[in-house]
């Protein structure tokens, strides 16, 4: 399948009204190359690219659906070598959270010890979104039973500015409490994170139904409140 026919195909599963929502939560991508197009139709044409397509070879994309095609193509792979390939050629292009977080490759369960250094080199970059993709898959794949300690406090040692990198950060902290409370909850309480990150990490935990009751009160007077240094 070409581009161009890739490209009708998308045109034809336009919806107006979820372009609109995609308009307004994904402000990082430029609205004029969002064609609207839902997850689950992407997901069946993405069933039907080959993985070494024109599509896949044609970086970087003009428009956002070609990049959701080309992260659910990445998503299917099953070559663990080929799969880590084609996500180490495609993260630069990345440039949006939903790209990103729905980028999650099936093989990769399969590889974690292989995997785990892949993570320890993409959460040392500069790039946003190759930084919130390694958190991801560390929240992923090693919280249950392939988690250690350490994984913590690589996560907390990233500092960034960026919102998108933050959010993830807080993201993976708030589902470690769940996960690995006892480990997890030392981070909060001696501020390992930055205020803002610490802060909706809390916020991300108390909506969780996954928090006790007594757990959520207690890091509810964790909070860090802007008086405190």
């Amino acid at each position: 399948m070409n581009i161009e026919e890739i490209r009708k195909q998308l045109w034809e599963m336009q919806d107006l009204k979820y372009r609109e929502l995609q308009v307004k939560i994904i402000p990082s991508v430029e609205a004029e190359t969002i064609i609207g197009v839902r997850t689950p139709e992407l997901k069946k044409l993405a069933a039907k690219i080959e993985e070494d397509g024109e599509l896949m070879n044609s970086l970087p994309h003009k428009y956002f659906e070609e990049n959701q095609l080309h992260s659910f193509v990445i998503s299917r792979m099953k070559d663990y070598d080929r799969c880590i390939a084609e996500v180490n050629r495609f993260l630069p292009y990345v440039d949006n959270w939903a790209t990103c977080d729905q980028m999650s490759p099936k093989v990769f369960a399969k590889h974690r010890k292989e995997l785990l250094e892949s993570i320890k080199e993409w959460i040392g970059q500069s790039m946003t979104y190759t930084v919130r993709f390694a958190i991801g898959m560390l929240m992923s794949h090693f919280l249950d039973g392939d988690f250690k300690p350490e994984y913590l406090k690589m996560v907390a040692e990233v500092r960034s500015r960026d919102y998108y990198v933050r959010m993830m950060v807080a993201w993976y902290f708030a589902t470690a409490l769940a996960k690995q409370y006892e480990a997890a909850v030392p981070f909060i309480e001696k501020r390992r994170l930055d205020r803002w990150t610490h802060n909706k990490a809390i916020q991300k935990s108390v909506e969780s139904y996954r928090i006790t009751p007594e757990q959520k009160a207690y890091l509810k007077e964790l909070k860090w409140k802007e008086k405190e240094s």
